[in-house]
């Protein structure tokens, strides 16, 4: 019996498993190892350290659904067929998971993962499924809470919108109405570990879905006042930007939005602390030296940066995003400065871990920075859209460039003082504005043909709908015509 288990083992060691641990809207800015003096990340710090991180990573898309289901399937939003928060990811679409399981790997989902459809097993390829709604019900049923002694402040329920914004951002530093020994995510943690043991001798890939640092950036009682609102500056707003800004945010104090930083901040250190605790559980059952570690976030997230507290737009505190790879003994320790794409990420995995390719592959493997060598053709720019409003961005290390449709009254709750403003194009010069607040695009004209060329190519040769682009349009028309949301 002891030899047969060993000779498991040792077939299960040849292969490596997969731990993909997401967070949710964790800017690539709020962390340690990223230059950010006042973030505390000690474990994610760690994971860096240990493996590769890319400094210039990117989302294609600033919310969470289709950003989500983009990395999932390997295939740009536009083409997954989700490109706004409430579309449910189709049945047919391949993804990642299953691909997977097709090589004869368990796969499991423990958290948010934005299906918006009810979690049942074999969801997408995921043979063991606990998707948000069901941790949520399960947590609930199997969680009797310790009181919170009357004396106590927390936080409201979240009614997002209903709320002035200061309650439902959390201005007021409350934390969760529970002790950390009840919360959610260490559920959460619980379950994801009995599958582990569960399956610890066998080939298998398990996501693990924080629903942290999300709004209204949940953090236990213990956690309370562990940042002082008073050491946060919030961001400067730019001359150009006061148009822009959504109504909800107009009214958010100076104290205010030192608050909502703060409460942000805390809540990261509780994604932290969590990240920490599935590594610690991974290494105490010796799955640690053959497991490939992935850690990122669905998007960035604005924290006062051009009067925004939220994704849903093209500045670079919504689009830059953590990304951390670790693989003991695999993959180099060090740090990656060329830019890349969240479709990067299933198409290094499916190369790093021998896998067949995705039907569809829009991103390209990052497998030569993990292994020290030299990349045939790393991106000079990559893409991003937000299809809600009919926008779409393209960054390189010198530009900044946005382009709205202005056509379509957005539904997502930011509105502007002008929901409809017609096609404006946006221009920054990131060698010289940093912070994106000069819209330089009257005077490039030329770099602005470059970009919209650019964006133009990338729909073209990703769209599904491309062989139907009309023709004689121009190349402003066209873009307004890929720019459109198509979901079903």
């Amino acid at each position: 019996m002891a030899a047969a288990a060993a000779q498991t083992l040792r077939a299960a060691e040849t292969r490596p498993n997969l731990v993909y641990i997401l967070a949710d809207d964790h800017a690539g800015y709020v962390l340690g190892c990223d230059g950010n003096a006042m973030a505390r990340t000690p474990n994610l710090d760690r994971l860096a350290s240990e493996g590769t991180r890319f400094a210039a990573h990117y989302c294609n898309s600033p919310v969470c659904t289709p950003s989500r289901q983009s990395f999932l399937t390997g295939q740009m939003p536009h083409m997954a067929g989700v490109t706004r928060l409430p579309t449910p990811l189709a049945e047919d679409k391949p993804t990642l998971a299953r691909q997977l399981k097709q090589e004869g790997y368990t796969t499991a989902v423990f958290g948010k993962m934005h299906f918006n459809v009810p979690c049942r097993s074999g969801l997408h390829g995921f043979d063991v499924a606990c998707t948000e709604d069901r941790v949520t019900r399960l947590w609930n049923q199997n969680v009797k809470p310790k009181p919170v002694p009357a004396g106590v402040a927390t936080k409201p329920a979240w009614h997002p919108f209903k709320d002035p914004a200061r309650i439902w951002l959390n201005a007021d530093e409350l934390p969760y109405p529970r002790y950390e020994a009840d919360m959610r995510s260490l559920y959460q943690l619980r379950m994801a570990e009995e599958f582990l043991d569960a399956h610890k001798q066998k080939p298998f890939a398990m996501w693990f879905s924080l629903m942290e640092p999300h709004s209204p950036y949940d953090f236990p009682i213990e956690d309370q006042g562990r940042f002082d609102s008073a050491r946060f500056t919030p961001p400067k707003v730019g001359s150009e930007d006061g148009p822009q800004i959504p109504l909800i945010f107009r009214n958010l104090s100076d104290k205010d939005k030192r608050g909502i930083i703060a409460s942000y901040y805390t809540s990261v250190e509780y994604v932290d602390r969590n990240v920490g605790r599935l590594l610690d559980a991974l290494r105490r059952r010796g799955l640690d030296r053959n497991t490939l570690v992935i850690y990122h976030a669905d998007h960035g997230y604005s924290l006062g940066q051009h009067g925004r507290f939220e994704k849903h737009c093209g500045y670079d505190p919504a689009l830059r995003v953590p990304l951390l790879m670790r693989w003991p003994g695999k993959i180099r320790e060090g740090v990656v400065k060329d830019m890349t794409e969240h479709v990067d990420v299933p198409a290094t995995i499916v190369d790093l871990m021998n896998l067949e390719r995705l039907p569809i592959q829009h991103g390209q493997s990052l497998r030569p920075y993990l292994e020290a060598r030299r990349m045939d053709s790393p991106r000079s720019w990559i893409f991003s859209e937000y299809l809600e409003n009919e926008e779409a961005y393209v960054r390189t290390d010198h530009w900044k460039f946005i382009f709205c449709s202005g056509k379509r009254k957005r539904d997502d709750g930011y509105v502007t003082e002008d929901p409809t403003p017609g096609r404006y194009v946006r221009l920054f010069d990131h060698r010289n504005d940093p912070g994106e607040f000069t819209n330089v695009a009257a005077g490039n004209r030329g770099v602005v043909d470059k970009m919209q060329t650019l964006m133009l190519k990338r729909f073209r040769t990703t769209h599904p709908e491309a062989a139907s682009e009309p023709q004689r349009l121009s190349v402003e028309e066209s873009l307004d015509w890929y720019v459109r949301p198509r979901d079903v």
